[in-house]
């Protein structure tokens, strides 16, 4: 069985688009998008979108489901929420190889990192182990999103959503995206459901989390995370967050 088991992540343009790398394609890969292509423009004409715009994903354990956004230049917009199929393990970060967790934190995919090869359908690879997992010397290798609806770490969809969500990166990062952000999340992080999970052990690293998903939800634009002393911290339009998040100054 085929396991599944940088920090800066941004929507990034390249400079100079016709420098940027292509993704890899394969002829069967090219068909399937061959055949989404004409349903899914009809769908973002009718939403007010663009095949090829920038976009940002993010994926909620709780309920299962993974956002695509786009950017029509005036922020990010949502385009259309899809249900994961299937994914492995329970609310909580990846830690080990074999663990058959999937992650949370924040990763992003270049070119290099889509799969038209995947045994899974379609496949592109969310980037972890990142710089933070790696200070936690979390282990660990190959976290895709990809078809099938079969999971053992990864994030799992049906084939046409794969497909959707596919050539949505696929074109992208072909019309001159340089990366785009995948921001994994155990649920919703609000105030409230922080509360509702308060007695988690994973509790403290959620908390480490919030200030991103915050930093898009006040701003709509992706914020550039970097990872600083082994944290995360955050860097929204007008202000820098560390995203150690301490609550010390509310008791």
């Amino acid at each position: 069985m085929l396991f599944c088991s940088l920090v800066t992540i941004a929507a990034l343009w390249c400079a100079q688009p016709a420098g940027c790398t292509e993704p890899p394609t394969t002829p069967k890969a090219e068909q399937l998008m061959a055949q989404t292509r004409p349903k899914l423009q009809q769908e973002l004409r009718d939403k007010g979108f663009t095949l090829g715009q920038p976009i940002f994903v993010r994926i909620f354990k709780i309920p299962g489901m993974l956002e695509v956004w786009m950017d029509k230049g005036r922020g990010f917009e949502l385009f259309k929420t899809y249900r994961v199929c299937n994914y492995s393990g329970f609310p909580g970060p990846k830690v080990n190889e074999g663990d058959w967790q999937a992650p949370e934190g924040f990763y992003s995919v270049t070119a290099e990192q889509m799969n038209p090869k995947s045994a899974y359908h379609l496949a592109f690879d969310v980037g972890y182990p990142n710089e933070f997992d790696q200070a936690k010397n979390r282990t660990g290798s190959l976290i895709m999103v990809h078809g099938d609806c079969q999971s053992v770490g990864c994030f799992a969809m049906t084939n046409g959503r794969i497909e959707e969500i596919y050539v949505l990166a696929h074109d992208a990062l072909r019309q001159g995206q340089e990366r785009f952000a995948v921001h994994i999340f155990p649920f919703v992080m609000t105030p409230l459901n922080l509360k509702k999970f308060a007695t988690s052990p994973w509790i403290k690293f959620w908390q480490t989390l919030e200030p991103g998903y915050t930093a898009f939800e006040q701003s709509r634009q992706v914020p550039e995370i970097s990872v600083r002393n082994g944290e995360y911290v955050v860097a929204s339009r007008n202000h820098r967050l560390a995203m150690q998040h301490t609550f010390e100054q509310d008791r």
